[in-house]
């Protein structure tokens, strides 16, 4: 069986310490490439979450964000709320990561966190919240996932 470098799949319960330090899972430690040296960078999620990304693939982001013009106003607020937030950590000798003070009060982080495995980087869930907007998610009709679905070549 083949692993595929970077690619994070499956969900998790851990707890965020008192240092406002959380574990990476072991499975997904164990996918991140050697190129990446131990490092992600966070930033707040599209949805009330933490994004976690592989260092290489948040550089590949870094570029396509170049490519927005400034001169366009939701352009420059995009790339600002993108990555203003964002900064580099590297997991410890225990696999914990380090999450800043504004991305856990933006993500509503307490004690109890879910981390999910979203193919090319990870999102940190307060559970409650998740529980919600999973609500939310199953308003949208089937027909919408089927149209997606059947995007996915096989």
């Amino acid at each position: 069986m083949t692993i595929n470098k970077n690619t994070f799949t499956g969900e998790f319960s851990y707890s965020l310490d008192s240092k406002g330090r959380l574990n990476i899972p072991a499975k997904f430690r164990n996918v991140l490439s050697k190129e990446n040296q131990r490092s992600f960078v966070i930033t707040r999620g599209m949805d009330t979450c933490v994004w976690v990304y592989p260092l290489e693939i948040w550089l590949t982001i870094e570029d396509e964000l170049r490519k927005l013009s400034s001169l366009s106003r939701i352009n420059r607020s995009f790339v600002r709320s993108t990555v203003r937030y964002a900064s580099t950590v590297q997991y410890d000798k225990q696999g914990r990561i380090a999450l800043s003070q504004n991305l856990i009060h933006y993500a509503k982080l307490k004690k109890d966190a879910l981390i999910i495995g979203m193919v090319n980087k990870i999102e940190i869930w307060n559970p409650k919240l998740l529980h919600t907007a999973e609500k939310d998610f199953n308003e949208i009709k089937s027909s919408e996932f089927d149209e997606l679905a059947s995007q996915i070549v096989l």
